[in-house]
């Protein structure tokens, strides 16, 4: 009897095996092969991860991914505490600021890429329009400096609002009786929510970056579907990277590859966040 409650995670894992487990056990034994679709495939062994760890380009777009995902991550973790901070407080009108907040949430990724490419064209778009006024001009997706930060802009504009909105959720749990008491001592808002807010959601704080992490590290959507990895190797990440090599010059095991020490440092990444928030 004491076996029976597993027995209802069996469905479960079963679905996790298939979708999860299977893929990357499959990228493992092709990415020790010299595949190039089709039915021949010769074992090379670990050549494909000799060849790609001594690759200067593929360092540059390991480089490129870890940017994207520490901006990226700060500005919406920053930008989304703020807010759900600053909304908490807020007694008349938090609903609807919380619907308007919420609305890129709905966007879907490539949605998010068209809006952008359309209102960020030096021809006709809106913002370059805005900025002439002031005598600021820049080619947002084509300039090899401006493309990596403007790329940063869009996952901040899209995503804050899944932090805000999951700490918002961490703040509205937290008892009042302690910030009453603290009020009492004569504690500032800024000491109560150093001190009492924050520690009392750091749980959560921690499962918002896990997540932004991970989702941040994995971008696609808005890569290729602004600069497509361009100009030249700038805005290149490791998702696209590894599309490009798969289905533009049909080295599967290669991208496979790829596949598989990403999914090891997500891994990685998954374990060190688990210590520091045992360790804290």
């Amino acid at each position: 009897m004491k076996q029976t409650p597993y027995y209802f995670l069996l469905p479960s894992i079963l679905i996790l095996a298939f979708t999860s487990l299977y893929p990357i056990c499959y990228s493992v034994y092709y990415s020790l092969f010299n595949w190039r679709w089709g039915d021949e495939k010769d074992f090379i062994g670990l050549n494909n991860y000799i060849v790609l760890l001594s690759d200067k380009e593929f360092w540059i777009i390991v480089k490129n991914t870890f940017v994207f995902a520490f901006f990226a991550c700060f500005f919406e973790i920053l930008i989304g505490v703020l807010l759900a901070i600053y909304i908490d407080r807020i007694k008349v009108g938090s609903t609807i600021i919380r619907t308007v907040l919420l609305i890129p949430l709905m966007i879907s990724g490539i949605s998010v890429t068209m809006l952008f490419k359309v209102m960020l064209n030096n021809m006709f778009g809106i913002i370059p329009y805005l900025l002439s006024f002031i005598g600021l001009k820049s080619d947002f997706f084509g300039s090899y400096t401006a493309a990596m930060p403007t790329i940063i802009f869009l996952d901040v504009w899209w995503q804050t609002s899944f932090v805000f909105i999951i700490i918002l959720a961490g703040l509205k749990s937290i008892p009042n009786e302690p910030i009453e008491a603290a009020k009492i001592d004569g504690a500032t808002e800024w000491e109560i929510t150093r001190y009492i807010r924050l520690p009392m959601i750091r749980s959560l704080l921690f499962l918002v970056l896990i997540f932004r992490s991970i989702d941040t590290l994995k971008v696609f959507d808005i890569v290729w579907g602004t600069t497509a990895g361009g100009p030249g190797l700038a805005t290149e990440a490791l998702q696209t990277y590894a599309y490009r090599v798969a289905y533009s010059f049909l080295e599967m095991s290669k991208s496979m590859t790829v596949m598989v020490l990403f999914s090891i440092v997500v891994i990685f990444l998954t374990i060190l966040y688990s210590r520091l928030n045992k360790d804290l």
